[in-house]
């Protein structure tokens, strides 16, 4: 199969199995496919903030998985499904589960038992979430939306993401995004919140 999408630059590209569980079959570019799933993220949003979701608990695999099918399930047959590949970014595909576990463990633990500020803890909850991509793509979107639910759920305004550009699209704006993850990884986080933040 021969898909007609192109990656932007530093994202995840999908194998011929996944690109071949696109759902919607009027999508025949890029264009259509970025406009189609923004669709779909919104209703995932809608979805996360009705009141019967702001009880659950937040820090909970079955929440992620929810929330990324939602996001994604007018798109891509295997939304809310663990990747089952390796990609250019994350971690071996079989260690989801575990690095999962430990960082919702570990970041519910710190949400109840420090001083950590809560945009902080948000932050490097979505920097781990990026850095584990536990799904074959929107790793991304779920996990600044998970940042954004988490600043909310510690009484704090969701992130504006560099003004709240569209990071999906090759631009400057991107370019600092993905900087500033990098510098993450390497355990400066300064660029990530400030990006988050502007």
């Amino acid at each position: 199969m021969v898909t007609p999408f192109q990656d932007a630059a530093g994202s995840t590209p999908l194998d011929a199995d996944e690109a071949a569980a696109l759902v919607p079959t009027h999508v025949t570019t890029q264009a259509d496919l970025n406009a189609w799933e923004q669709h779909n993220i919104l209703q995932g949003r809608e979805w996360a903030q009705r009141p019967t979701q702001t009880k659950r608990e937040l820090l909970d695999e079955g929440f992620i998985r929810e929330l990324h099918r939602r996001m994604f399930c007018d798109t891509w047959k295997w939304a809310g499904k663990f990747r089952s590949t390796d990609k250019n970014i994350g971690i071996g595909w079989e260690h989801i589960a575990v690095q999962l576990r430990n960082l919702l463990d570990n970041t519910r633990y710190q949400r109840d038992h420090t001083e950590c500020s809560p945009h902080d803890l948000a932050i490097r909850f979505h920097h781990r979430l990026v850095w584990i991509h536990p799904f074959p793509n929107g790793n991304g979107r779920v996990s600044r939306l998970m940042a954004d639910l988490l600043a909310a759920r510690l009484g704090r305004d969701a992130f504006s993401w560099g003004g709240g550009a569209d990071l999906e699209l090759v631009s400057k704006v991107r370019d600092e995004y993905l900087q500033a993850l990098r510098r993450a990884d390497a355990g400066s986080f300064e660029s990530l919140v400030a990006f988050a933040r502007s």
